[in-house]
């Protein structure tokens, strides 16, 4: 997976009692070609379960699709621990899990974990060390030493494996700024799309970070989850008053992500329900079976 590749998936937010359907849906969507799952990392609420144990299951039962937490709650899986856990999932799946991350939110909730808590301004600190912890904690090596604010690891060796992309969901300034200087992917909050003024104005954050640290803007893909319905018709109009998309017929879905690729820059997709929750199986197989071709086809062609 490159940063010029086009992904598509589905997002989830999954509980103990939606378990079977949830590896129904995995399972197919891996079958019908798709290339991402993702589920919701809220471990303060009991009656979901946990991301990164569900994921390592659903690789397991999978061949091709890759996964990962949208976006792992980085307050309660401290950094070197997290990046044991996803090298050991990239190994094992054969490199098919990226690092969704974040600087957390809900912190009343995480904080009732026991979890110290921090200001916006810390988090992000911490947030930025994270990922800089979990990339030198993977691919071998000498031993790391690091010593941050809020991270400290002394002659720990890395895992041999490479570490899994990682892609945030920064929302602040500081944190756009963090992803520029160290992820490889955005996935934009509140389902922000590529004609929301959260975009125009955050994008060009992450690129400017990018650039001044010596990177390529280019390589930072920007992944969109993007909820919506799929109809048997097409609609007389596919975003609300506010701008926001609405959904419509297989044809207007692929027409809107395809022009979202070629004149936007965008390089995935994640569906989700109109209500920003787990799509039902009637819509994921529309979603792989007639949009996701058409996307992939008429990206394909003008690209050459």
């Amino acid at each position: 997976m490159t940063a010029h590749d086009v992904v598509f998936g589905f997002g989830a937010h999954s509980t103990f009692d939606d378990q079977p359907a949830l590896m129904r849906m995995v399972e197919r969507a891996d079958r019908d070609g798709l290339d991402l799952f993702s589920l919701s990392d809220h471990p303060y609420l009991g009656e979901r379960l946990d991301a990164y144990a569900s994921i390592g299951f659903l690789l397991g039962r999978t061949e091709r699709i890759a996964g990962f937490a949208n976006v792992t709650n980085l307050p309660t899986r401290p950094a070197p621990m997290l990046a044991r856990t996803v090298t050991s999932l990239a190994a094992l799946s054969g490199g098919r899990v990226v690092v969704g991350m974040g600087a957390g939110g809900l912190w009343d909730r995480i904080a009732d974990m026991g979890v110290p808590r921090l200001s916006p301004a810390e988090a992000v600190d911490a947030f930025e060390e994270a990922i800089v912890l979990v990339k030198k904690l993977s691919g071998g090596g000498p031993p790391v030493t690091f010593a941050g604010r809020h991270y400290r690891v002394d002659g720990i060796a890395p895992a041999p494996a490479a570490a899994p992309p990682v892609w945030t969901g920064s929302v602040g300034r500081k944190s756009l700024a963090a992803t520029g200087r160290a992820a490889d992917g955005w996935i934009p909050g509140h389902a922000a799309d590529w004609l929301s003024e959260r975009y125009r104005t955050s994008r060009p954050v992450i690129d400017e970070a990018a650039a001044a640290a010596g990177r390529d803007p280019q390589e930072i893909r920007t992944v969109f989850n993007f909820p919506g319905r799929i109809t048997d018709r097409p609609l007389p109009a596919t975003r609300d008053d506010a701008g926001r998309w609405i959904g419509g017929s297989a044809e207007q879905w692929a027409e809107e992500l395809t022009g979202a690729v070629l004149e936007h820059g965008a390089s995935g997709f994640m569906l989700f329900s109109p209500d920003g929750g787990t799509p039902d199986a009637a819509s994921l197989g529309r979603w792989a079976g007639e949009v996701v071709p058409a996307v992939r086809e008429a990206v394909a062609k003008e690209r050459g």
